[in-house]
């Protein structure tokens, strides 16, 4: 199971979430990985832990202002990518192009969709993984698995109906341990989730609880 642990702009200390992740991650084997804002991302992973991108923009470099050049994110150690986040969203070609840039930069990526049959869409582009995410519930206290087990295992078979070689992630709500297990039982090979951590009074006990039925 890999953890993602998305800080968004939430005004946590990216330091001591990391820290506390890249702990979590050696005392328990688990995978887990953090994405910051893109000005953290050095900070953070000069912690050790497995750092994301929580974007990267579909070009190269040249005349860009404001985008997030994939090469860069590398080279602050960053070593995956989310992209069309539910709060960050792309159109299908700009998908495909921040994929390309991605692979030019050698990181992992993770597309995110609201439902089956986008996740379906988003599988055929080739990412290593999608993550589905109903957009009501994310930020809320009710994870997918609980509200809509039937769309994480929809969601499941979409992908693997494009190409088995995507893995399927799921987010939106998640919080507890008993939210991973119950991905992993539907069919889910990782989760995203942010606010049950980077607004956590001890992120450390947080990521405890997740791993804690692993």
């Amino acid at each position: 199971m890999f953890i993602l642990v998305n800080l968004k702009a939430y005004p946590c200390d990216p330091i001591e979430v990391a820290t506390a992740a890249r702990d979590v991650a050696e005392e328990s084997d688990v995978r887990i990985a953090v994405a910051p804002q893109a000005a953290h991302l050095s900070a953070v992973a000069e912690t050790g832990v497995e750092t994301w991108a929580q974007h990267v923009s579909p070009n190269e470099h040249g005349s860009h202002t404001g985008s997030t050049l994939a090469e860069a994110a590398a080279d602050a150690g960053a070593t995956g990518t989310l992209l069309n986040h539910s709060e960050k969203r792309m159109k299908l070609a700009d998908i495909d192009a921040s994929l390309d840039a991605a692979e030019r930069a050698d990181l992992e990526t993770i597309v995110c969709a609201n439902n089956p049959t986008q996740i379906g869409a988003a599988a055929a582009l080739a990412p290593d993984a999608v993550a589905v995410e109903p957009p009501e519930l994310i930020g809320g206290d009710v994870s997918v698995s609980t509200a809509d087990p039937g769309i994480v295992e929809d969601a499941v078979d979409a992908a693997a109906a494009v190409d088995e070689n995507v893995d399927v992630f799921c987010g939106a709500g998640v919080s507890t341990g008993d939210d991973v297990v119950a991905a992993g039982d539907l069919g889910a090979t990782g989760i995203l989730l942010a606010s049950g951590v980077a607004k956590a009074d001890d992120p450390k006990a947080a990521l405890e609880d997740l791993v804690s039925g692993l």
